[in-house]
């Protein structure tokens, strides 16, 4: 039985006869193909990578697993149609904090149409995607049981903030004392769970960063880096699971040998931001956090630390 998932954050969200992505109860991710050259640039994508013996092993597990593609029954009523089959991100996940970051100052692929450019170069200019290099696509972060979620009211207002209000929710995003009405400073109480330590999602982007800085394969426009942990684990002093995962390939490209700067550019910036507030000792953490985190995000080619 296929429903809408629970946790999605940003993109095109289905129901009321919209078309959108459904999950299943075996933790698969069923996103519908885009009917232009979108959709198909997206399995070739997966095609490559999935198949590439090139990506190693801790490289290919910030990806979303790819099972191909299949007819399902559409979510806005029009029948059934072909959807990429992928790994349900937030499977067997209780009550989890997510937010979903687009990386990259230039959001458009190379040869886009000259109108698509102008969409994109407006939005890119608009947001802070161009002042940081990313920008925040969508957020839900868990309060408690008693609070529920807390998500941005406005959508468009979240990708438009400045570098300071990106601090404060990246800081909401690890306090225990998030909330959209309290005026409490946020107490960044899970910072060094979740952002610090050898597993930690500093220390998971910095692992990616030093594959980003070799890697010529791939240059990812439009890409987002997708953060998680939960923070009822945290709360009882347990690995919160703080995992990150890169999403949306619908316009990656050949590298050709070069390095993807924009895709790195954007990447370095949001670390520095992740950096920034484990290092802030009257906030969360002692510089000793960022310390371990870099000590430890060089992994061994079977993944392991």
């Amino acid at each position: 039985m296929l429903k809408v998932p629970d946790h999605q954050v940003a993109g095109h969200k289905a129901g009321d006869g919209r078309l959108g992505p459904l999950v299943d109860d075996s933790g698969r991710f069923y996103k519908p193909l885009q009917g232009d050259e979108r959709g198909a640039n997206e399995v070739s994508f997966y095609t490559s990578f999935s198949s590439n013996a090139k990506i190693p092993d801790h490289v290919t597990r910030f990806f979303p697993k790819f099972d191909g593609t299949q007819l399902v029954e559409a979510s806005d009523g029009s029948g059934m149609q072909p959807h990429l089959v992928l790994q349900d991100l937030t499977f067997n996940r209780v009550n989890p904090s997510i937010m979903d970051i687009k990386i990259g100052s230039r959001t458009w692929p190379p040869h886009a149409p000259e109108d698509y450019v102008q969409k994109c170069l407006k939005k890119d200019r608009t947001s802070s995607s161009l002042p940081l290099g990313f920008r925040v696509s969508g957020a839900r972060i868990f309060g408690s049981l008693k609070l529920g979620y807390w998500e941005p009211k406005n959508k468009s207002s979240i990708q438009k903030l400045s570098a300071d209000e990106v601090k404060l929710l990246l800081k909401n995003f690890v306090s225990s004392n998030a909330s959209e009405e309290t005026q409490m400073k946020p107490d960044c109480l899970f910072a060094s769970t979740v952002y610090g330590g050898s597993t930690g999602i500093l220390s998971q982007l910095l692992e990616l960063k030093a594959w980003f800085e070799d890697q010529t394969i791939y240059h990812f426009y439009s890409c987002s880096v997708l953060m998680m942990f939960e923070k009822e684990l945290a709360s009882c002093g347990k690995s919160p699971r703080a995992e990150i995962k890169l999403v949306d390939f619908a316009h990656v490209h050949e590298g050709k040998g070069v390095i993807d700067h924009n895709f790195l550019g954007g990447l370095c910036s949001f670390i520095k931001f992740i950096s920034e507030i484990l290092t802030t000792p009257e906030d969360c953490a002692a510089d000793s956090l960022v310390d371990d985190a870099q000590r430890n995000h060089i992994y061994s080619d079977n993944g392991s630390v």
